[in-house]
């Protein structure tokens, strides 16, 4: 299988350093949401990565495809911007791989990913959050930052296909082998676009059966141009790092059968229900990511394999989604314990 950890060999379960810790991580069968839609869901668990996330693979792939090219040489800066994990990924990487890291973060993300992002060593800028057509979005300045820095390399994760290729070359295979062969549908929602194309390019090829769902929160455009080829987007959402207003290169041609828009208190609902039924704590897109999955398990029926991504850990979301007055003061209501019952959040019945 073409992985991610073939930095140094692998013997005795031993890892040589960071890079090589990156991937292999278990699927997880949630057994109460399983059990009420007769079908299982499972979920990547990515959040056990090293550096906390699934986007450490997109860090490695992109700094290993710079490394061989020449673009990254030894004592050079890597540039991004970034939502937060992403940049995370990059901070460790750089550490390990001697390089210095710039993260260019929109000011609207959580302060525990800036506070990691600095404790990691990484120099953060924090700029106002501003649609991407305004040459001052995040991701553009981090572009033009990369350009006015000798030796500087742009990991640029939306239109960087290092990022697509990274996941078609690790958690595709791994997903299909775990699964021994058996996947009725791939879930992901997407903001670069690497995750969810580059899993979804691989499963299809070796079954085309395989259903392939983008999952959506409010405030993107993903949603409608995958059911009508329009961008247009509806309100807003809390969540961080997924949805998007455009195509980036890393999801244009990706296989897309259905797509399924997720509010935030669906969204809030699942992740508690996650944590208390589960065990499990975890962030924002997880709620998004597994609403989608059992909303595409009750499109298709029991007795199927459903398969999404356990994104990233809820520390990185304390201050936000795991905090009543913050989740009130935005017209979120924080799910009570006493009051989960086994009903799963319905995703909305769009798409």
């Amino acid at each position: 299988m073409g992985g991610i950890t073939s930095d140094s060999s692998i013997s005795s379960g031993i890892c040589e350093g960071f890079s090589a810790a990156v991937g292999h991580t278990p699927l997880i069968r949630l057994r109460v949401l399983s059990e009420l839609t007769g079908c299982d869901i499972l979920g990547k668990a990515e959040f056990m990565n090293p550096g906390g996330s699934v986007k450490d693979r997109a860090a490695l792939g992109i700094l290993r495809e710079a490394e061989r090219s020449g673009e990254l040489r030894p004592g050079g800066t890597v540039v991004e911007g970034t939502a937060g994990n992403t940049g995370i990924g990059l901070a460790h990487l750089c550490n390990a791989r001697g390089y210095r890291c710039l993260i260019v973060i929109p000011d609207t993300q959580s302060a525990e990913k800036i506070g990691l992002l600095r404790s990691l060593g990484a120099e953060v800028r924090t700029v106002p959050a501003v649609p991407y057509a305004n040459p001052d979005n995040y991701v553009r300045l981090s572009g033009r930052i990369a350009a006015e820095i000798p030796g500087a390399m742009w990991a640029n994760q939306f239109d960087n296909l290092a990022n697509r290729r990274a996941h078609y070359a690790s958690t595709g295979p791994e997903i299909w082998h775990q699964c021994g062969g058996k996947v009725d549908a791939w879930v992901a929602a997407t903001g670069t676009g690497g995750t969810y194309a580059g899993v979804a390019s691989y499963l299809k090829e070796r079954d085309a059966r395989v259903r392939c769902v983008l999952a959506d929160p409010h405030g993107s455009a993903l949603h409608s141009w995958a059911s009508t080829g329009e961008l247009h987007a509806e309100g807003s959402s809390i969540t961080e790092g997924i949805g998007n207003s455009r195509v980036t290169a890393n999801l244009e041609g990706a296989p897309i059968d259905d797509a399924v828009r997720v509010g935030d208190q669906d969204a809030l609902d699942t992740i508690y229900r996650l944590l208390w039924q589960e065990g499990l704590f975890l962030g924002g897109s997880v709620g998004i990511n597994v609403a989608a999955a059992v909303e595409t398990a009750r499109r298709l029926g029991p007795g199927h394999r459903i398969v999404t991504v356990l994104c990233d850990s809820g520390d990185r979301y304390r201050s936000r989604l795991y905090d009543r007055d913050w989740l009130e003061g935005r017209g979120l209501r924080q799910p009570e314990q006493d009051a989960c019952s086994i009903a799963a959040a319905p995703a909305e019945q769009q798409g």
